[in-house]
């Protein structure tokens, strides 16, 4: 199996997982990026009010949703551009937890997507002072990107799982995990929600 996958990232308006503003997208086909993208998103009713935490952290403010499409009206082109891919995202247990408490608060039907974490490859490929997304990114070559907007970090998140196979020789993503005695997870395994996390 070829190294393939999709990098993805979720800003939230508010602490809440459920409160997606923003996703972006990345996807590598044989350990090289060949697509990204990324749109708003109009949080689900409920979950919709911006801290001023949040909007300091991705600049995203509530008049930049307002004509964005729903979170159950863009499931689809989340899942039409990730495929049957695994995901791979840096905290994946935060972007999980809103994909998945988004499609709780909209009744939509959460794909049961298989996942992997960048930031528990990065401790294990690494040895940084830090293993936030820019540092680990820095470590895999990749520099410069606008952090915590979600298509600069999802593709950040892609050149840490690149860079990571580059180094061990693994050909895909089970491999890779097993080198380095990582778990490729399942979304519906339970998550843990995180009262707020900035990866």
């Amino acid at each position: 199996m070829p190294l393939d996958f999709t990098a993805i990232d979720f800003e939230t308006a508010n602490a809440s997982s459920a409160s997606a503003c923003a996703v972006g997208l990345v996807r590598v086909r044989a350990g090289r990026v060949v697509a990204k993208t990324g749109w708003f998103i109009r949080p689900p009713a409920g979950y919709d009010r911006f801290f001023d935490v949040n909007i300091g952290i991705h600049g995203i403010h509530p008049e930049d949703v307002v004509h964005a499409k729903t979170w159950s009206a863009q499931l689809d082109d989340i899942v039409a551009f990730a495929g049957a891919d695994v995901l791979v995202a840096h905290n994946a247990g935060f972007d999980m937890a809103v994909l998945r408490r988004a499609c709780d608060a909209t009744g939509d039907l959460c794909p049961p997507y298989r996942y992997f974490c960048s930031l528990q490859l990065a401790r294990r490929a690494y040895d940084l002072p830090s293993y936030r997304l820019p540092s680990a990114a820095a470590a895999a070559g990749f520099t410069g990107f606008a952090h915590h907007e979600a298509t600069a970090d999802a593709l950040a998140c892609a050149h840490i799982v690149i860079d990571a196979a580059r180094r061990t020789g693994a050909s895909d993503i089970d491999a890779l995990a097993a080198v380095h005695q990582l778990a490729v997870k399942t979304i519906d395994t339970p998550v843990r929600e995180p009262v707020f996390a900035v990866a």
